[in-house]
């Protein structure tokens, strides 16, 4: 539903984030992905039953398995839109004051705000007074060094912002706090608990049975909640290896900053970093909706440039598995190039494949000509089985391979070469003998 017009804050809300009746479909211009829909909390349930089912089928079949789950199966979407939209603000606000500051350009790292001038600032904002401010800091152990940067930022959101009180984000142009969203109503409330719940219960069972659990990107304006949620997850069940990954969209024009940005806290606090790197199944739906409710594209222009994105978040990972051995990627694609890239890095590096920290994914069925190969020079390669009632899993599959016609075309020169040695044996009389 979108929010009425009587909700406080509506009319500040950010289009990008506002629940959208034509875009209430989210199948439509979707090719590749698995999409959810809220019915009701017994259907979540459902849900979390079947990611639980499959958890155990991966460790039934495989040592170091992997189960792949989606957020929006798991509780109603509409909270993860408000909760995006949170912490969208809050990071525009921290980057706003920034370059107030002087630091406009810098990477989302390099930025460092001077704690007093912050405490300042969020006096004269009327969101906290000094006394206020300076006890978020020193009670977080935050601005110990003089300045606070993102990761210290984030931090602060997290103590202060209880979900369900009425959230006021500050508007640089107006100088004003604006609430954006009511407060949540009881109902709401238990949603989102029933959901950290479910999402508890899933990575308690993957970590018994030593599964890795991967959470899946999904639409841009759902993902800056699902990152964090997994991120807090990370942070509980990561701290001896790797169990919960996140999965980083490299076609979305800020993959580079989420994922320096995530990597750094994990640094930080000590825990395993785990990624799945995609390019994003997504795209003519985002940049459909984007058009129709005016905002910016949040995707990469052109394939090269989410091509060049893609291979920077990955060697960015790299280097971390270098430097800290405490990080792990899965590379997610049927792009030769991104392997032969990934190989070529890793022999650089001096990351061995037996170390297991880097792997690669590609779904069943398709580009088996890049997954023998890996698997048989001793890299762990992993495909991905897609699930469900034959109708739906059809036209999913039918939807990759169209998505992957180049890479389909490049096996048909493989599929002739067998064709022709089928034949020759047949006529040789020896088909079932390899000795010919």
């Amino acid at each position: 539903p979108s929010p009425s017009s009587s909700t406080p804050g509506a009319e500040q809300r950010e289009k990008q984030y506002r629940a959208h009746r034509g875009f209430g479909d989210r199948r439509g211009g979707v090719i590749s992905a698995r999409t959810y829909f809220y019915a009701d909390e017994a259907k979540c349930d459902q849900h979390m039953e079947t990611f639980l089912r499959c958890i155990d089928a991966s460790s039934g079949s495989s040592k170091d398995g992997f189960s792949a789950i989606k957020l929006t199966a798991l509780g109603r979407p509409q909270f993860l839109l408000q909760f995006s939209e949170v912490l969208v603000k809050w990071r525009r606000f921290f980057h706003q004051m920034a370059a107030e500051q002087g630091q406009a350009g810098r990477a989302a790292l390099e930025m460092k705000l001077e704690a007093e001038k912050l405490q300042e600032a969020l006096a004269n904002l009327g969101i906290a007074t000094k006394t206020e401010s300076q006890h978020w800091f020193t009670g977080e152990n935050l601005g110990v060094s003089g300045t606070v940067d993102l990761l210290d930022w984030n931090s602060l959101i997290d103590s202060r912002t209880k979900l369900s009180e009425l959230l006021l984000i500050p508007n640089m142009q107006t100088r004003q706090l604006e609430p954006l969203l009511s407060r949540f109503t009881e109902e709401e409330d238990l949603q989102m608990k029933r959901m950290l719940q479910r999402m508890d219960t899933l990575a308690k069972r993957a970590t018994e049975k030593g599964v890795r659990l991967m959470v899946d990107a999904e639409q841009s304006y759902f993902q800056p909640a699902i990152s964090r949620l997994t991120l807090e997850m990370q942070r509980r069940f990561n701290r001896d290896r790797a169990i919960i990954f996140n999965t980083y969209q490299c076609y979305l024009k800020e993959a580079y900053d989420n994922v320096t940005v995530d990597v750094e806290l994990s640094r930080r606090e000590g825990w395993h970093f785990g990624t799945k790197l995609v390019r994003g199944a997504y795209m003519e739906q985002e940049r459909e909706r984007a058009a129709q409710i005016g905002y910016e594209d949040p995707i990469n222009p052109t394939y090269e440039k989410t091509n060049e994105m893609y291979h920077r978040c990955l060697d960015y990972i790299l280097e971390e598995i270098k430097h800290s051995r405490k990080a792990s990627v899965m590379v997610a694609s049927h792009n030769e190039d991104t392997v032969k890239f990934t190989l070529r890095r890793m022999m650089e590096l001096g990351i061995h494949p037996s170390e297991k920290k880097v792997c690669f994914g590609q779904l069943l069925g398709m580009c088996d000509q890049i997954t023998f190969p890996l698997g048989q020079a001793g890299f762990p390669v992993y495909k991905y089985v897609p699930y469900g009632p034959v109708k739906e899993v059809l036209p999913y599959l039918s939807r990759r391979a169209q998505e992957n016609r180049g890479f389909v075309q490049r096996a048909n020169r493989e599929r002739d070469l067998l064709w022709r040695e089928f034949k020759r044996r047949l006529l040789a009389g020896s088909l079932f003998s390899p000795s010919h």
